[in-house]
């Protein structure tokens, strides 16, 4: 980061935000990209301004415009999921197109898109068929649901922004370490929900039978050796919009361990590479099924990639999404 973006910075290193806003707003006032893009993730944060999706959109834009490559890349992904504004998936793409010889990750994603069997939304024509494991609570097999170039993908795109995993915490009511469990997660919330990445969780909302929208922020985990999640429930108690179900992807099978663990059935599963695993976390009621509870056994040797995605009852009552605990500060 440099120039007048740089120069912000340092005075919000030093408390000094009224200052950093008057020189990002006139920067922004030239189609300084830098600016544009800066002030397009303050928007998103809604902490050094109101939450604006729309005028975060619209600085996305301008940045966009004038060559910043995280603007184009945040863009992309609001035309593909309709943040900010009406969804437009060809506008997604076609922006990929203008960027695919700039970006690598542009023209991954264009690549990654011109291989799915999609229809011209960007929705699946067509999901694998599931096979059940058990009936009660629900737990499926899919076999299939994301090709070898897909998981591969999510890998990289994840992989340095690999954190330590948080749990939330009924108790705080915020997300924080705990040994329970001890892996690494990069989660892809608005700013990069990029339209590959969308387009995935349009198939898992498809196979899942529910809409995209119900959907929080897809998660890639990481587990080395001795890594584990001991035995938890993803349902919140108290949660007025319940996580229904959870929808795991194995990104890999160059590993030893590491099984899905139902710790009151004696059900372990492990799929292949691209494999997914649907499961229900509610009793009719919403509340939280004792018998949902799982593990994520410890890894013994190599690398255990996981895709996450946990499923709402209902979508949000506002435009805004899930997620917004998670940090927009990486998405560039």
């Amino acid at each position: 980061m440099a120039g007048t973006a740089a120069q912000a910075l340092a005075l919000l290193q030093r408390g000094e935000t009224a200052p950093a806003r008057v020189l990002i707003d006139a920067a922004c006032a030239r189609g300084d990209g830098e600016a544009l893009a800066v002030r397009a993730l303050w928007r998103v944060e809604g902490r050094l301004m109101p939450r604006d999706l729309h005028a975060a959109r619209t600085d996305m834009h301008g940045a966009s415009d004038a060559g910043n490559i995280g603007a184009a890349r945040m863009l992309a992904g609001f035309l593909a999921s309709g943040v900010g504004g009406a969804r437009d998936w060809a506008g997604a793409c076609a922006l990929l197109d203008d960027w695919a010889d700039r970006d690598p990750i542009a023209a991954q994603q264009r690549a990654l898109i011109a291989a799915m069997a999609i229809d011209p939304a960007g929705d699946p024509v067509r999901c694998p068929p599931h096979q059940t494991i058990a009936d009660q609570p629900v737990i499926r097999a899919i076999t299939g649901l994301l090709t070898a170039a897909e998981c591969d993908l999510l890998i990289a795109l994840s992989e340095r922004r690999q954190r330590p995993a948080l749990i939330f915490h009924e108790g705080q009511k915020r997300f924080v370490a705990d040994p329970v469990r001890t892996s690494d997660a990069a989660g892809f919330p608005i700013v990069s929900e990029w339209p590959a990445v969308h387009a995935i969780n349009r198939r898992l909302a498809a196979a899942s039978g529910t809409s995209v929208a119900q959907g929080e922020s897809l998660q890639v985990l990481r587990y080395h050796p001795g890594q584990q999640y001991r035995a938890h429930l993803d349902a919140v108690p108290g949660l007025a919009n319940q996580r229904s179900l959870t929808l795991l992807v194995y990104l890999n099978d160059d590993f030893d361990g590491g099984e899905t663990h139902f710790t009151r059935l004696a059900i372990s599963h492990r799929g292949r590479k691209g494999d997914g695993l649907l499961f229900a976390n509610c009793l009719a009621d919403g509340r939280p099924d004792p018998m949902s509870e799982h593990a994520g056994l410890p890894v013994r040797s190599g690398v255990k990639w996981l895709a996450s995605r946990w499923i709402r009852q209902r979508p949000p009552e506002n435009s805004d999404g899930f997620g917004q605990h998670e940090a927009v500060s990486t998405a560039l």
